[in-house]
């Protein structure tokens, strides 16, 4: 790894400018490969996953990826163009002139993690490319075939120079963190990103971490819950909840607990009549994340806590073969102290906290950690306003959940334990790009006329007048 990451900045070096074509190239190879390889990645995904639909990751991952890729072709001339910024009086009047330059930053690093396993590699690297870069790439360990796939694809479409990437088990990534990048992005877990971190550090690496944590919905009174619970549903159940913003536990008004749930039942219930055999409902995607959620669950049984399975076929989910499943699951009022309160979720358990007026759900939210994502479901405008101002997360959703990070113009990121920076868009061409401050100054004795120049008379006292005043 260390030898190819000198091989990209010798020739990253040797390059100079990096030319828009050049930069619209890389970018055009990648889509090519990804609509050459679309159906391989949706076996090996499938393969991985035990079971996932090839809807699901044709549309988010696959074409998530391409849509990165052309979003980044088709405005990267737009963001490369430097900034006029203005200059300070009276240099600006003098004929000194600033400015600002997009440069590429060299060798960019993304561990990618094996929820989205397509997409979480491309929509960064579109960024990557798109300001100039030569990216190095470690994908998931828990997703083999499909780094497979992935390794044949970049080889295929792109010189080791130029793009490359390393199949292998945490030592592999272990040794990656600790590469001298000239930057890295991380997407994983909070506890992994503190290692990564602390391994950048090493190297004064600057990094780029998208977290997760849990991320809350608050519904309403004014809500309408049939086409709410539709959507949060989609959300939860979409990937079998393996989402970093799926939505991980519910806020709703106490006199409206018991309709929220029988609609979460029935909303469900029109998505997947079936569950265990149906090849559209995807499967945790491993034995690993499998014990993790039913100790959940068994902690919450334990407790004598109330957990309610949406099963409309009621399939007995202890007979499985090559799957994982676990049918969604509501745990109504479960108490604070338990994982699945403490823990994010990553999975299809719902838990739903009540609440009596609108300020004790604000309140909630602001005791935790702040989370990637925040949802509020309503029409009423004050509320809104007053969940978007007083909650703190990388980004929020009205009325809908996740849909924000399809929006390629906007920033994609967390705050806090969260995530750092950001990408997508013109945020990911800058997150991987240098901005060189430059000043061209005035023709002018500048030093001689500001008395700037020793030694220090009259004219450098009147400069400090001017100054040191209110």
């Amino acid at each position: 790894m260390q030898a190819l990451l000198e091989t990209q900045r010798a020739d990253f070096l040797g390059e100079g400018v990096v030319t828009a074509a050049t930069r619209i190239d890389r970018l055009d190879r990648g889509i090519d490969a990804l609509v050459r390889y679309a159906d391989k990645l949706a076996e090996a995904v499938h393969t991985d996953f035990g079971c996932r639909p090839r809807q699901i990751t044709l549309i988010t991952d696959v074409g998530a990826s391409i849509a990165a890729m052309k979003h980044a072709r088709k405005h990267l001339r737009k963001w490369m163009k430097g900034e006029k910024r203005p200059t300070v009086f009276p240099l600006n009047l003098l004929g000194g002139r600033s400015r600002i330059e997009y440069q590429p930053l060299g060798v960019v690093g993304i561990i990618s993690p094996w929820n989205f396993p397509v997409s979480m590699v491309f929509a960064p690297m579109s960024g990557a490319l798109a300001a100039g870069n030569r990216v190095m790439i470690k994908p998931s360990e828990f997703t083999p075939a499909t780094s497979e796939v992935l390794a044949s694809l970049v080889r295929d479409a792109y010189d080791p120079k130029e793009v490359v990437l390393f199949t292998g088990g945490p030592e592999v990534g272990q040794a990656f963190s600790n590469l001298p990048l000239d930057h890295l992005l991380f997407t994983g877990a909070t506890s992994v990103a503190r290692h990564i971190m602390a391994a950048a550090a090493r190297n004064l690496v600057p990094v780029t971490l998208e977290l997760g944590g849990k991320s809350p919905v608050i519904i309403s009174r004014t809500a309408d819950l049939e086409k709410s619970m539709g959507r949060i549903m989609l959300g939860k159940t979409m990937n079998a909840g393996q989402i970093c913003l799926a939505p991980d536990y519910l806020l709703v008004p106490e006199e409206k607990l018991h309709e929220v749930i029988a609609t979460a039942q029935r909303v469900v219930a029109k998505m997947y009549p079936t569950l265990l055999d149906n090849v559209q409902y995807t499967s945790v995607v491993n034995e690993r994340h499998y014990q993790r959620l039913n100790g959940y669950l068994a902690e919450a049984e334990e407790r004598g806590v109330k957990t309610i399975a949406i099963n409309p076929a009621g399939e007995d989910f202890s007979q499985q073969q090559g799957t994982h499943k676990i049918p969604p699951t509501l745990i109504p009022e479960p108490p604070e102290d338990l994982k699945l309160l403490q823990e994010e979720i990553f999975g299809p358990l719902l838990p739903i906290r009540t609440y009596r007026e609108f300020s004790e759900a604000i309140d909630y939210i602001n005791s935790k950690p702040r989370p990637l994502a925040a949802y509020y479901f309503g029409d009423d405008d004050s509320e809104q306003k007053t969940a978007e101002t007083r909650t703190t997360s990388g980004g929020m959703c009205i009325n809908d959940v996740v849909m924000h990070v399809a929006q390629e113009d906007l920033p994609f990121g967390g705050v806090g334990p969260s995530g750092m920076g950001s990408y997508h868009g013109l945020e990911g061409f800058r997150t991987f790009s240098h901005a060189k401050s430059i000043y061209r100054q005035t023709k002018l004795d500048f030093g001689k006329l500001s008395g700037m120049l020793p030694p220090y008379g009259k004219a450098t006292e009147k400069s400090i007048r001017m100054q040191v005043k209110k």
